[in-house]
């Protein structure tokens, strides 16, 4: 997976592409920890249209976010195909915004 942030004022926008499995943790909270970091953003939107594939430990990965995000607002991007499907049967719309 290749995960790439930039941020758009307030907001930071972090695409993920390919496959989001744990083998990917440390590049997943590498990224997620330098827009965490930055006291002038108020919320992260997590682009997963190239994201082919994700496992339970990506939802497990996105909860530890929601925990460390200290209130900021996390929203999933162009979720489709089989990451919508996983994101719906684990209910993570009562988490997340996702469009």
């Amino acid at each position: 997976m290749q995960a790439t942030m930039q941020q758009d004022g307030n907001k930071a926008v972090i695409t993920l592409r390919g496959s989001f499995t744990f083998e990917v943790h440390r590049e997943f909270k590498q990224v997620t920890n330098s827009a965490l970091e930055r006291n002038d953003i108020t919320a992260i939107d997590l682009d997963l249209g190239e994201v082919d594939y994700m496992d339970s430990a990506a939802l497990g990965m996105l909860l530890l976010l929601n925990e460390r995000c200290n209130g900021r607002k996390i929203t999933l991007l162009n979720c489709k195909g089989t990451v919508r499907s996983v994101l719906d049967i684990a209910n993570f719309s009562k988490i997340f915004e996702i469009r």
